[in-house]
């Protein structure tokens, strides 16, 4: 698992980590009872605080997304369906607010915005 973290980012280092983590969950690229690198060998990894990475993996326990079990590490949770719908819609607010910034930058009407939605749902 490839964990790229970003000095220059104003996202605080355990929230670019369990971001990336959460989204590799999310698109199945870690599935569910996958093992997740030790707190102190991911820690080691990225040159970084064993306590930032342990807040990353308590922030993704806490949200549902791993779970812990002791003395055997960190584990890819079963994944709640409820959870990553509310992620999905989450992600499609905050595009429609994108297209509705843009819409407007292009004074477009909100009846162009929907035939321009059931032209692509057509082709898709």
């Amino acid at each position: 698992m490839d964990i790229i973290i970003s000095n220059a980012s104003e996202q605080p280092i355990y929230e670019q980590i369990f971001n990336q983590i959460k989204n590799n969950i999310i698109s199945g690229k870690l599935k569910e009872g996958d093992a997740l690198p030790s707190i102190r060998n991911l820690a080691k990894d990225l040159r970084i605080s064993v306590i930032t990475t342990k807040r990353a993996y308590d922030e993704l326990e806490a949200a549902g997304y791993i779970n812990t079990v002791a003395s055997k590490g960190c584990f890819v949770a079963p994944k709640n369906v409820e959870v990553i719908r509310e992620e999905h819609l989450k992600e499609i607010e905050k595009r429609m607010r994108e297209i509705s910034n843009l819409a407007a930058a292009c004074n477009l009407s909100e009846d162009e915005i929907i035939e321009m939605y059931r032209v692509i749902q057509r082709e898709g």
